[in-house]
């Protein structure tokens, strides 16, 4: 699919922005989202948080509950992809947008706010392994993960997407520190 209104990839540090987050069914084809969370930061403060389970079509396989946590029964009653995109839309505005590989999210987003309610998400966004790749070139990856534990980060929890999105965002800030130091 062409994402023909997608944001910009920014190497930017700004001070009010949203961290995203989702976790899904797989990481490559027609794998669905099974968590979304936000978490909206103004002057680098948490004012506001999002952060849902989604019902997917298809059942979670055994590698994503060993991964995220999250198993068919929790997702059992969560509400439907429709209903979360839209709120989500809502809740994220026009702010510009931080993850960690954020592309693999912008995308997944991107593509179901269009396909479940015709909205595009034009929110530009800046990616946390851009910027660990430029402040940490030495580190043996760009994982999150290993960002974190260079900065002494606790990630216990990670791989649910709220908490994926507090370690996001105590890693942009230790990038920040160091790109703009």
């Amino acid at each position: 699919m062409e994402r023909k209104f997608k944001g910009e990839n920014l190497f930017f540090f700004p001070s009010d922005y949203t961290v995203v987050d989702i976790e899904t069914t797989g990481l490559f084809g027609d794998c669905e989202i099974i968590e979304v969370s936000a978490l909206k930061y103004r002057g680098e403060v948490l004012v506001d948080s999002f952060s849902t389970l989604i019902k997917p079509e298809q059942t979670i396989s055994p590698f994503i509950t060993q991964l995220t946590g999250i198993t068919n029964e929790m997702v059992e009653s969560a509400p439907d992809i429709t209903e979360v995109m839209r709120d989500f839309y809502e809740f994220v505005g026009k702010d510009i947008i931080i993850g960690h590989n954020v592309n693999f999210d912008v995308n997944f987003l991107y593509d179901n706010l269009w396909r479940h309610n015709g909205l595009v998400l034009d929110n530009s966004f800046v990616d946390t392994l851009r910027l660990s790749r430029k402040a940490l070139p030495n580190l043996p990856n760009h994982k999150q993960s290993t960002v974190a534990a260079y900065y002494g980060i606790n990630i216990d929890g990670a791989h649910r997407a709220k908490k994926d999105c507090e370690i996001c965002n105590a890693c942009y800030l230790n990038l920040k520190k160091e790109l703009k130091g």
